[in-house]
């Protein structure tokens, strides 16, 4: 299918920057890839709905014989997200050592090893460096106790004095590193998705569900060829999960309208899947599998220690294939097709940077994937998925895009 028109809903994951860091990276890389495949293309300022938490903006990209026009809804909850960021710091310490325990206890985290091993150190990560922060800071209060004890106080005062400098070391580190560890982030991120798992987050379900009802009156309003739901990271379970809401809300959805595709890019759904009271979450997963006016493509890359490859989203949550099973596509692919080999290596150790290159511009020509083509490009996901070869043939780097210069 050659694309004239598409729709786009991207479902923002667990990030505190929300709008306007994704509206500027959206530009920024969307140029990016217009010069690199020799596009001309614009993109309209930003629009809110501040009553449905959408805001969108519209894309023309125009190829030699070709134009598509894109309409991107940006689906917002950053004002939950930064509700969260407001909690003490004390109880985000707490409450990652709780929710990060059970985990252990209840096999979900030596289920995630299994399924990736670099995924699980992952998500250990946030555990072992607070646990190292937190032995510095003891050790420093320990010796200032030492010191205080040493130059006559009671004991009673230089041990309150040690703890007291012990807690300020500790801010002071957290403080200090939190730019380059991203530790308190994590605290917030591992203890929402836990709670979510587990259907104790009202204020995430109320908000997907007005999610659901846009998508369905997005799509039903729609002149386009094709609508993407779009999930990136966190945003890929909430994604499925948004979705499986606008097909109860509407069984037909697909077979009126637009095509509807789910994309699923740097994905993480086993995080909220493996934990046991998360059935509701498979069952999701069972039913767009077998969604009969649903595809679904799930790209993976081995170079993103923060998805899960290889990882096949139905069996590996232990869902027995029903029959009809359409669903996802699963593609694996290589960021050493995207980025210049020889700063190939340094890039692939800075995990964060190699985690957003599913949404960046790709810096070669020829590679398979490419978010901004997938958006703005003329041939549709489900082809672009299972024939790379033809799709970059008809909306790549070849003949049909070659023209019009940015």
């Amino acid at each position: 299918m050659q694309v004239r028109r598409r729709l786009v809903i991207y479902v923002q994951g667990y990030d505190p920057r929300g709008l306007p860091e994704y509206y500027r990276m959206f530009r920024r890389n969307y140029r990016r890839s217009c010069e690199l495949y020799g596009l001309s293309g614009s993109v309209t300022p930003a629009a809110n709905d501040p009553d449905r938490f959408v805001t969108e903006w519209s894309i023309a990209t125009e190829g030699r014989d070709w134009r598509v026009d894109t309409s991107y809804k940006f689906l917002r909850w950053q004002d939950i997200i930064r509700r969260d960021f407001e909690r003490p710091t004390w109880w985000k310490v707490l409450h990652m050592y709780r929710t990060y325990g059970a985990s252990l206890l209840s096999g979900v985290t030596p289920r995630i090893m299994r399924a990736h091993w670099r995924f699980g150190l992952f998500v250990l990560y946030p555990m072992v460096l607070m646990t190292l922060f937190i032995l510095v800071g003891a050790l420093i209060g320990a010796l200032c106790a030492k010191l205080v004890a040493a130059l006559g106080a009671s004991v009673a005062f230089a041990g309150l004095a040690g703890a007291a400098i012990g807690l300020a070391s500790l801010a002071a580190i957290l403080w200090a590193t939190e730019s380059r560890t991203y530790l308190l982030y994590l605290c917030d991120d591992g203890i929402s998705t836990y709670q979510f798992a587990h259907r104790r987050r009202p204020d995430w379900e109320e908000r997907m569900e007005i999610f659901a009802g846009y998508i369905v009156e997005a799509i039903r309003e729609s002149n386009a060829d094709e609508a993407i739901i779009v999930g990136h990271s966190s945003g890929s379970f909430l994604a499925v999960d948004v979705l499986d809401r606008a097909l109860a809300r509407d069984p037909a959805l697909g077979r009126h309208g637009p095509r509807v595709r789910l994309l699923t890019v740097g994905a993480n759904l086993p995080i909220v899947g493996f934990h046991r009271q998360a059935s509701w979450f498979r069952d999701r997963i069972k039913r767009l599998a077998r969604a009969p006016d649903i595809d679904w493509v799930d790209y993976q890359s081995r170079h993103d220690i923060m998805n899960f490859w290889p990882f096949d989203p139905v069996a590996g949550h232990g869902i027995e294939p029903a029959p009809g099973r359409r669903n996802p596509i699963v593609v694996p692919i290589s960021f050493r097709d995207i980025w210049p080999p020889e700063n190939f290596e340094r890039r692939r150790w800075r995990f964060f940077q190699a985690h957003f290159q599913f949404l960046s511009a790709n810096e070669r020509l020829g590679a398979p994937y490419d978010f901004y083509l997938i958006c703005c490009g003329p041939i549709d996901l489900v082809t672009r998925a299972t024939k790379p070869d033809q799709a970059l043939a008809l909306g790549g780097n070849c003949p049909i895009a070659a023209s019009h210069p940015h």
